[in-house]
């Protein structure tokens, strides 16, 4: 039987002027959810700003924890990245250094091959379809993406699971599987509000999004199944 290890939610705030109410209610909803099952949040541009600052980072730290961090699970190491200094750290470069120093000790560890697979969870995708496409609003520029991608394939990432487009997108870069995921709440294409299951094995990293109304008629398992026996 399939079980639910974690949760990971991308940027769970729409901002200002609503963040103190947003804050309660979400804090309050996940309340709710079984206490054994750890939440992963991963801080977006509606959290800490397009630009952010040593301000903003620090009312995300407050609330919701560190913006980026690692964690291991069942042998798979993950990586939490604040893609946001990624897009734009003019107004905090330091803080981008501090991120940058140590996911070149993490992916140092990710490329000694000690771990089964390794995924980096962040919230601007590095592209929506293709690593040569035109820069965007929804991507990271084409140096930076590059750069980070070359950097993720040799240390052997296997996965970057992103949000931030609110439509479901991705694309393969070599190796590397980039997947972008659409929102379970405002959806600016023609997919329906939903969510993403990823199932890891020791072979192999299998997901699909599945709508609400997917989730609420029927259950999952048996298709999961089914992807696993199939890829």
């Amino acid at each position: 039987m399939l079980g639910v290890i974690f949760i990971c939610f991308w940027h769970p705030l729409s901002g200002a002027p609503w963040r103190k109410e947003q804050t309660q209610d979400l804090q309050r909803v996940l309340r709710a959810v079984d206490g054994d099952i750890p939440l992963v949040l991963v801080s977006g541009n509606h959290d800490v700003g397009n630009v952010p600052t040593p301000e903003t980072i620090a009312e995300f730290q407050q609330t919701w924890g560190d913006d980026y961090f690692s964690f291991w699970v069942g042998g798979v190491l993950f990586l939490v990245l604040n893609s946001q200094f990624l897009y734009d750290a003019s107004g905090c470069p330091a803080l981008k250094r501090a991120q940058d120093q140590w996911l070149e000790q993490q992916l140092g560890v990710a490329g000694q091959r000690k771990c089964q697979h390794a995924i980096v969870f962040q919230h601007i995708p590095l592209f929506l379809h293709s690593i040569d496409e035109d820069d965007d609003y929804f991507n990271l520029t084409t140096a930076v993406r590059k750069e980070m991608a070359d950097k993720f394939t040799r240390a052997g990432i296997k996965a970057v699971f992103s949000g931030h487009y609110h439509r479901n997108a991705g694309g393969i870069y070599q190796n590397l599987d980039m997947v972008v995921s659409s929102a379970i709440g405002c959806q600016l294409g023609k997919d329906t509000h939903g969510l993403r299951v990823v199932v890891v094995t020791a072979e192999k990293i299998i997901h699909r999004y599945y709508s609400l109304a997917e989730l609420s008629e029927r259950g999952i398992e048996d298709d999961l199944m089914d992807l696993m026996k199939k890829k």
